[in-house]
């Protein structure tokens, strides 16, 4: 009886629990039984573990073969297993030293020839590893420098089983070339597989090739200013207005505007595109914040995760520390629009599916654009709007008053005077300009939040704003009258001083004054106070 064991990874969202892999050869009617709670891709591994270790040369032995994935109890779906299978069962068979496979993990897919494929989630499957004690890695040639990021682990990338069966057992490694001589490139190989449908609708402007700046934009002073208070502090934004106004051209260049992304931040927003198969090609760490801009046709499972067996990540994770964009926002479903409420409040989201449970990170800067109507003129100087009063309210209705609640600045955008439109904008800022004044407002807030868990000031509580942090003596008298009328809620009005501490670092005052309460409640309920509203610095 031949008997060993080696290490895999199953992933649960973002968060892996480890596996054991553990094959028993004995005398009998040659079968080979897979136990563990495996889906139909793990299933099917029995085949492609048989046909790749057979095309490396190393015959299959005939004999009863069960192995076992550990704990049972978990639900293990992918490829990844696949070379942990195979070695195991070769250390079963004593052609391999059982005692080389004990303190290895190893995530990877087989082909029939013994290739070995890169797989989804190889951050987090080694996150999980090293956790668990493991320092040692085995991982498909084209994730290594993605499994590299972690610290403290040695990663040993392989093309092929032939490649990791000599170096477990010393013999001379075989060069492999990259593919089958004349046959067609295999994209597989190029890096980590996309899945196009995991979340439909979904683009990404964090990238080189789509670098815009906000100088493009002419005029828009309130808007712009309101651009640069949401990337400094990080406050959700809604603009309305009608088409053609520049609501989406001002929502693609925040992500200009915001410093990039820690290590840390690195680390975790990579794991999320990893799992999600959405990591770019020869970029192993995301180091930008993302972009997410889906549809608005999108559905509750493409924005905030799900799908059939174990839930995937929505556009909401994978808008993780990034820039969540939602055009047209009043044609969104309500239950979609809806779903946002708890992500909002809590920076995580938790999906809930018979095959199992998915706790994803969802810290998202959330952008709105929607029109005031249907055909979208209503308000208009015009007047040309042609939508029936209960129409209008219904349409505006879709964006629901809880909703709307936690989003820090509402902003109307207005379309441009002809002198404006056709005025040069080679006065305006740049995104680098912005940019340079929001790092300077995040230090300050870094600075003010440097022995607590808070890094910006939307993630203050209120009641520490109103104990801890206050603003100066009066500086409030507006927001509470305001409270006092209704007009605004008690979560409104802790809003109203997270948006005032930006206006305040951006200006660079120690406390909020009335004048940064003033602009904040101006944003925040679009009721005009006289305040002169400048595209350049406050």
């Amino acid at each position: 009886m031949g008997f060993a064991r080696t290490c895999a990874v199953a992933l649960v969202g973002v968060e892996g629990v480890l596996v054991e892999v553990q094959a028993d050869l004995e005398p009998g009617v040659t079968a080979f039984t897979l136990v563990g709670l495996p889906d139909k891709s793990l299933t099917e591994s029995r085949d492609r573990v048989r046909a790749a270790v057979v095309n490396s040369g190393v015959p299959w032995p005939q004999k009863k073969l069960t192995v076992g994935l550990s704990p049972a109890s978990v639900p293990k779906a992918g490829s990844s297993f696949d070379i942990a299978v195979a070695c195991a069962i070769l250390g079963a068979a004593e052609r391999i030293d059982p005692r080389e496979l004990a303190g290895l993990m190893m995530i990877g897919e087989l082909g029939l020839d013994g290739r070995i494929r890169p797989v989804r989630g190889v951050l987090p499957a080694v996150l999980a590893a090293a956790d668990a004690g493991y320092r040692r890695v085995v991982v498909p040639e084209q994730a290594a420098p993605e499994a590299s990021l972690v610290p403290d682990v040695s990663v040993l990338g392989v093309r092929t089983l032939r490649q990791l069966i000599a170096l477990l057992t010393d013999e001379p490694v075989p060069e492999e070339e990259p593919g089958q001589e004349g046959a067609e490139p295999d994209p597989l190989l190029a890096g980590a597989p996309v899945l196009p449908d995991a979340v439909p609708g979904l683009t990404s402007l964090a990238r080189e090739d789509r670098v815009l700046d906000l100088a493009d934009v002419a005029g828009q002073p309130r808007a712009r200013k309101a651009l640069e208070i949401a990337a400094a502090g990080r406050h959700h934004l809604f603009f309305k207005g009608p088409p053609g106004a520049g609501k989406t051209m001002l929502a693609e260049r925040l992500p200009g505007l915001l410093p990039p992304l820690g290590f840390q931040e690195s680390l975790e927003v990579t794991a999320v595109h990893s799992v999600a198969g959405a990591l770019p090609s020869g970029q192993p760490l995301v180091s930008s914040p993302p972009y997410c801009a889906p549809h608005h046709s999108a559905t509750m499972a493409a924005l905030v995760g799900g799908g059939s067996g174990l839930p995937r990540p929505g556009a909401v994770s994978l808008a993780h520390r990034g820039v969540l964009f939602l055009d047209e926002a009043a044609e969104c479903s309500v239950r979609v629009l809806d779903a946002l409420r708890q992500p909002l409040e809590s920076g995580f989201v938790v999906v809930a599916r018979a095959a199992g449970m998915m706790r994803m990170p969802a810290r998202f800067l959330l952008i709105l654009a929607a029109n005031p109507c249907p055909c979208g003129r209503h308000g208009g100087r015009a007047g040309e709007c042609e939508c029936r009063p209960d129409s209008v309210r219904r349409y505006r209705a879709r964006l629901s008053g809880p909703l709307l609640d936690r989003v820090d600045l509402q902003v109307r955008v207005e379309p441009l005077a002809r002198s404006h439109l056709l005025a040069s904008c080679a006065g305006a800022e740049s995104s680098a300009q912005v940019a340079a004044r929001v790092r300077e407002a995040r230090e300050r807030a870094a600075a003010r939040f440097a022995d607590t868990p808070w890094g910006t000031n939307s993630e203050v509580p209120g009641h520490e704003l109103r104990t801890r942090f206050p603003a100066e003596p009066g500086a409030l008298g507006d927001a509470e009258g305001e409270l006092e009328c209704g007009l605004l809620t008690a979560r409104g009005l802790d809003r109203v001083l997270r948006v005032a501490w930006t206006v305040a670092d951006l200006a660079g005052h120690g406390r909020p004054t009335r004048e940064d309460v003033a602009l904040a409640l101006e944003l925040r309920t679009g009721i005009a106070r006289g305040l002169a509203l400048e595209a350049g610095p406050p």
